[in-house]
């Protein structure tokens, strides 16, 4: 089981489509269905061998039993047992696999405390913090049902985790409120204050989020995600109610990342959800409970949008808050033009039409758009020029009627040392940046967007050193119909822009961009320098320095 799976296996396995609105211990029947279906293919994918060392475990894709299998099964299992509605209520295998999920644990466990993340991380506090959450949910689940049998079984393995989380270390920001939320799930079932005094020690750090809303990760389908399930489960645990606040302050700025099918704006992550599609599923348990506590109704709509995949029985259990009902939902904003100068971009939204563009962060992807389900999903680039022509803005500035992105360029020849100089392979290159350059070129690269009425105008000019070649990639969401473009020969899925205008249809949504070029100056789609092409259908314009290109993008 992968860091994805155990972050994801609640999300995923436990989803729901149906409305949480009884404060009385019941559940949905479609949530109750979609646990009992995923406590049917743990039992099937179990490991119930006695001869074998992964007995009570289970394999991933690639045949490794990961600690947080075990975690997964006694989660799911001990909710299903105490959930009457179930189909699987009081049924005694479960009892039986839990016992072996438990005795896979221990097995695993280090004698720290720890367990290994076997695909990355070794003797790791962090990941021992992750598979925590699922053992003590079923922890907690027991307890507040009085179930002290089922609450001992995986007493042994919480236990001597809390040892290892305690004096443990970490190595990424969001690692720090991972282990504080396990360490209140421990102190909750098994008190000890050594936990609470680990807890303060790391919240004594303050919590990392900036003025546009966004933790230090900035991972906009994932780990923000993560920091906001700990925060929001520390600050119930632990009554510090004032750990809510950055939660909000999240959520708040989620609200500007949505295009209007509900996918999240990925293009500002720094992990390895970026450019990655993703929607608000991991934020179902932060936005439920503060929809319901704060009487948000923002929060309420977006809720809803990650209910059906991201609800979990097993959380309902343990929360009973969750269970109360939604205020109404309000309307979500979008007719906006938002600017995050923290994480530098600017969204814009017309409906179910939006657009995003990166003025910085190293993101080759300046501009993506779309019109309902068609979509632009990168425009990009690049010169060959001395292998280092890939457009990255380097600055980004205001002008009227939109932003102006811009790059500057410079290769140049090497002189021999006057007076002469011994030069070995040692020294080569610590020596270069002292020889006296010539035939300096230089380039300038420059990207202006505008909003119009119904769509965006690119001004993308590059000039400087002439007779550079260049290619600008249009790349777009597979699935769609494109019209008004010449394939390449040869090269799969590639087109030239040669027309007036191309159009881009998914079902009733269109987008139309243009005009092209023809007869196109060249075919050299991958210029020395430029990245592989971002994947789906790729329309590219091509051209030679000094160039200047005026590309239309309309719904």
């Amino acid at each position: 089981m992968t860091r994805r799976e155990i972050l994801t296996s609640t999300a995923t396995v436990l989803g729901v489509a149906t409305e949480l609105q009884s404060a009385t211990e019941s559940y949905p029947n479609e949530l109750v269905r979609r646990h009992d279906d995923a406590v049917e293919r743990l039992l099937r994918t179990q490991v119930t061998d006695p001869a074998s060392p992964h007995r009570g475990g289970y394999p991933d894709e690639f045949g490794i039993h990961m600690a947080g299998s075990g975690g997964a099964i006694l989660e799911t299992c001990m909710a299903a047992y105490l959930c009457e509605q179930s189909r699987h209520h009081g049924r005694n295998e479960l009892v039986d696999r839990m016992r072996l999920a438990a005795g896979f644990l221990e097995r695993v466990q280090l004698p720290d405390g720890n367990i290994s993340l076997l695909s990355t991380n070794f003797d790791s506090p962090p990941d021992t913090g992750f598979v925590t959450h699922s053992v003590a949910s079923a922890a907690r689940i027991a307890q507040l049902r009085n179930r002290k049998d089922l609450l001992a079984i995986p007493e042994r393995w919480l236990k001597r985790a809390g040892n290892g989380l305690a004096v443990g270390g970490v190595h990424t920001p969001n690692h720090r409120w991972v282990v504080c939320e396990a360490l209140a799930a421990i102190d909750e079932v098994f008190p000890d204050p050594r936990y609470r005094r680990r807890i303060d020690q790391w919240l004594a750090e303050g919590i990392d989020i900036d003025a546009d809303g966004q933790f230090t990760e900035r991972s906009t389908t994932i780990y923000n995600t993560v920091v906001d399930r700990a925060l929001t489960s520390v600050a119930i645990k632990q009554q510090r109610w004032d750990l809510l606040e950055p939660v909000r302050r999240n959520l708040d700025a989620m609200q500007y990342l949505l295009h209007a099918n509900g996918e999240v704006v990925t293009e500002v992550s720094r992990r390895q959800d970026r450019n990655v599609r993703g929607d608000l599923t991991r934020y179902w348990f932060p936005l439920q409970y503060l929809a319901i506590r704060d009487g948000n109704g923002k929060y309420a709509a977006m809720a809803k949008m990650a209910e059906p995949t991201g609800a979990s029985l097993a959380l309902a259990m343990q929360y009973p808050e969750l269970r109360s009902p939604l205020p109404s939902p309000t309307p979500l904003p979008e007719d906006y033009v938002k600017e995050f100068n923290e994480i530098q971009i600017v969204r814009w939204r017309r409906g179910l039409a939006s657009a995003t563009l990166s003025l910085g962060s190293g993101n080759s992807r300046f501009f993506s758009v779309r019109n309902g389900a068609a979509v632009i999903q990168a425009v990009r680039f690049a010169s060959a020029f001395f292998g280092q022509g890939q457009f990255i803005p380097q600055t980004a500035t205001k002008i009227p009627g939109g932003y102006r992105l811009e790059q500057s360029l410079e290769g140049a020849y090497y002189q021999p040392f006057d007076p002469p100089r011994r030069i070995t392979t040692a020294n080569y290159g610590t020596t270069r940046k002292e020889r006296r350059q010539s035939q300096i070129c230089k380039l300038t690269q420059s990207v202006e967007v505008r909003e119009h009425k119904g769509g965006f105008s690119l001004t993308i000019d590059s000039r400087g050193t002439a007779g550079v070649p260049l290619a600008v990639e249009i790349s777009l969401r597979p699935g769609g119909k494109l019209e008004g473009c010449t394939p390449l020969p040869r090269i799969a899925d590639t087109h030239l822009l040669t027309g007036k205008r191309a159009t881009y249809r998914i079902g009733p949504d269109e987008i139309h961009f243009g005009p092209g070029l023809d007869p196109a100056p060249h075919t050299w789609t991958q210029v020395r320098g430029s990245e592989a092409p971002v994947g789906g259908t790729s329309v590219y314009l091509t051209g030679m320095t000094p160039f200047r290109h005026v590309l239309d993008v309309a719904f």
